[in-house]
């Protein structure tokens, strides 16, 4: 009877309708030689999920589908001292893509696909992630896990980034990088990226970086917005913020209020002037879309 309750109850954790459906698709086992991890994850469509294991497999990969029900390609391969892993994922025709970039562009009723993948990466080894994602969902949580680089490009999937357990970046993020053409990206808990350097590339979607948590170092942020939407939340009055916008009259920026003029197109919070080395410094580009700040 007991172990009948343990596995509905873990059916129900993970949101499947039964934990007999998920399937292991892929995995790399630890190599002794690497000390470190490059993973390149491309995923066209459906709904990708990336997490810490407890285990000291560099890779695992589990899906609600068969092998057969969708196309791959997939390599390991041993570079120096790194392991170079490259997965790409297929699961729609054409037809479904287009019917996704028209459901951004007009609206309208979408059908949620079903289809997903969980990724499970090693709490033990450091990670540089390159993550493309064409369409559908995707859940990055990097909880507990250790990523000196880390990249996001979305076409038309809606990502969020977060750190759920709030448990920080294991060692120092050199850059993170995300970029945006027609989907949405929020990325949460920035402070916890322990990251030298923030780059963000709006095209014609939406972004939120959340920086409403004081960082543990001084973070700078170069931004560019095309024609979509980027918000931007801000840590308490005590942590320094210098703003530096190039805008156009096409464009819309909204500064909040802790925000002072102090030259031309820049603007900084009473906390820079006391004490400008650590500050969060924002240097944005925007041509016909719009910028928000808001306040913690």
């Amino acid at each position: 009877m007991w172990r009948t309750v343990i596995i509905i109850f873990l059916g129900r954790l993970w949101g499947l309708d039964s934990i007999a459906q998920v399937k292991k698709q892929f995995t790399v086992e630890k190599n002794e030689e690497c000390n470190k991890v490059e993973l390149c994850l491309k995923a066209k469509t459906g709904n990708c999920f990336i997490r810490q294991s407890q285990n000291n497999e560099l890779l695992n990969i589990y899906s609600n589908q068969d092998l057969e029900e969708y196309s791959h390609s997939f390599s390991n391969e041993v570079k120096g001292k790194t392991c170079v892993v490259k997965l790409a994922l297929d699961q729609e025709s054409e037809r479904g893509v287009g019917r996704k970039i028209s459901h951004h562009m007009f609206g309208g009723e979408e059908h949620p696909n079903e289809k997903f993948w969980k990724v499970y990466l090693t709490e033990e080894m450091p990670y540089s992630l390159d993550l493309d994602y064409g369409l559908g969902n995707a859940n990055v949580d990097l909880s507990g896990l250790s990523v000196s680089k880390l990249k996001i490009n979305t076409g038309s999937a809606d990502v969020h980034v977060s750190y759920s357990s709030m448990e920080s970046n294991k060692v120092d993020m050199d850059t993170f990088y995300i970029k945006v053409d027609m989907g949405s990206l929020s990325a949460r808990q920035l402070n916890l990226t322990r990251a030298k350097y923030v780059l963000a590339d709006v095209g014609f979607g939406n972004m939120l970086l959340d920086f409403s948590d004081k960082p543990s170092i001084g973070h700078k942020i170069k931004g560019i917005v095309g024609a979509g939407n980027l918000v931007i939340y801000l840590p308490s009055a005590e942590v320094p913020v210098i703003v530096k916008v190039s805008d156009s009259w096409l464009c819309s920026v909204n500064l909040s209020h802790s925000l002072k003029k102090i030259s031309e197109n820049t603007f900084a919070n009473a906390a820079y002037s006391k004490n400008p080395k650590d500050a969060l410094t924002f240097d944005l580009d925007v041509s016909l879309g719009k910028i928000i700040f808001k306040e913690h």
